[in-house]
């Protein structure tokens, strides 16, 4: 907008720099940017969680009903996919600054959450058993606990933590598939190994076995016999395997050599994700739930956790590239309905993108992409200079980017 002095003078140049110092103002960091919209993301869920209204409160939106109605398991999908991606974050503690009074909060939420969602007299308690999908998002929710122990698990009462046992127990009456379904059963199990008594380590042993054949190549794994061009070897696979080797080798020294194996793998995925980000931010939608937007760079994330970033990747081109995806799709008008709870589609609200297995709590899986704010704000990560991703170097000629290169 341009002003008109009453002298006939635009004022053009004062509404310049009235704009720039309320741009300055109003900018967020990288990291206040990933904060917000996690927080953003998970309020919904665990406010209503935690006072014993989720069930009545989340809708559980289908585009199609060819696998039957899905809304019996959408609130274990919400909380256990939203808890995976948001525990490494909630493991930092509170603070005294806002993010640490946020986080404070948070887990504060998170505790009431999980007494909800266990406790058989509770109105949010849960679906552990009825059907095949509470085997998925119980494996979810016991990811959460495997990456903040300090924060999740620790301080719950034992009455809840005993509530937990038993809920996810009842898991083990689900059979799964035979594909990455098995590293569900194997990461319940590997929570048991961890936290109490009992594990099935036969389901763990299996579960490593078979993902072992099923390596193809090129830091990739298929899922199941066959081959899929799509995001589960960034949703489910390597960061299953890594978290339930991390908690084989804290007990046997052994499991070194596996593990290493297989972050080698896994940073190898990682450079092909870092790759596929365009100069705009966008990336290839394609294959099976590709609504759960942000999540497919879980595994480009978990090595920026890990501070186990590839060479070929440096801290301030990983934090560039995925924070213009988010930018991508937070912006996107219709992520969200008019109560805050995320709706179906990549960008924006896109139903006829959803599976038939997919509902309103599956949504919430994009919050494994936000496993880097598990860094400290003063971590490299964050801290270090912003640099061109590599389609960004070049797609602007930049003679300095190497070429790509295959890995066994």
């Amino acid at each position: 907008m341009v002003f008109q002095h009453k002298n006939g003078r635009s004022w053009a140049c004062i509404v310049i720099l009235v704009t720039s110092i309320a741009q300055i103002t109003f900018a967020q960091t990288d990291r206040e940017l990933w904060v917000n919209e996690l927080v953003r993301m998970a309020d919904p869920v665990l406010t209503h969680l935690s006072e014993g209204t989720l069930r009545s409160k989340m809708p559980a939106e289908q585009s199609d009903f060819e696998y039957g109605d899905r809304s019996n398991y959408a609130c274990l999908e919400a909380f256990g996919r939203l808890m995976a991606g948001m525990a490494p974050w909630l493991e930092l503690g509170p603070g005294d600054d806002r993010e640490g009074r946020l986080r404070e909060k948070y887990i504060a939420l998170s505790h009431q959450a999980i007494k909800n969602a266990v406790d058989p007299n509770s109105p949010d308690y849960m679906n552990f058993s009825d059907g095949s999908q509470p085997l998925v998002d119980a494996a979810f929710l016991a990811q959460a606990f495997l990456r903040a122990p300090k924060q999740l698990w620790e301080p719950l009462p034992d009455t809840v933590k005993n509530q937990v046992i038993d809920a996810f127990k009842l898991s083990r009456n689900i059979s799964p598939f035979y594909n990455n379904w098995l590293l569900f059963s194997a990461t319940v199990e590997a929570f048991l190994a961890k936290f109490a008594d009992g594990a099935d380590y036969m389901r763990i042993d299996y579960a490593l076995k078979k993902h072992l054949e099923w390596y193809v190549g090129d830091g990739t794994y298929s899922d199941g016999d066959t081959f899929h061009w799509d995001y589960y070897n960034s949703f489910v696979i390597q960061p299953m395997l890594l978290d339930i080797v991390q908690v084989l080798r804290e007990g046997d020294p052994s499991k070194d050599k596996l593990y290493k194996t297989l972050l080698g793998r896994s940073q190898r995925y990682a450079v092909i994700l870092e790759r596929i980000i365009s100069p705009e931010g966008t990336y290839p939608v394609i294959g099976r739930s590709s609504v759960y937007r942000f999540g497919s760079f879980q595994v480009l994330s978990q090595m920026c956790l890990m501070d186990q970033l590839p060479k070929e990747i440096s801290k301030g081109q990983a934090r560039a590239a995925l924070t213009s995806v988010l930018k991508r799709l937070s912006s996107a008008p219709g992520l969200y309905d008019d109560k805050g709870w995320l709706q179906l589609g990549v960008v924006g609200y896109q139903p006829k993108m959803a599976e038939p297995y997919i509902n309103t709590g599956s949504l919430y899986l994009t919050s494994v992409g936000f496993l880097p704010l598990g860094l400290h704000a003063s971590h490299e990560f964050w801290t270090h200079k912003a640099e061109d991703w590599s389609m960004v170097k070049v797609w602007k000629g930049d003679t300095s980017v190497g070429r790509d290169r295959y890995k066994n």
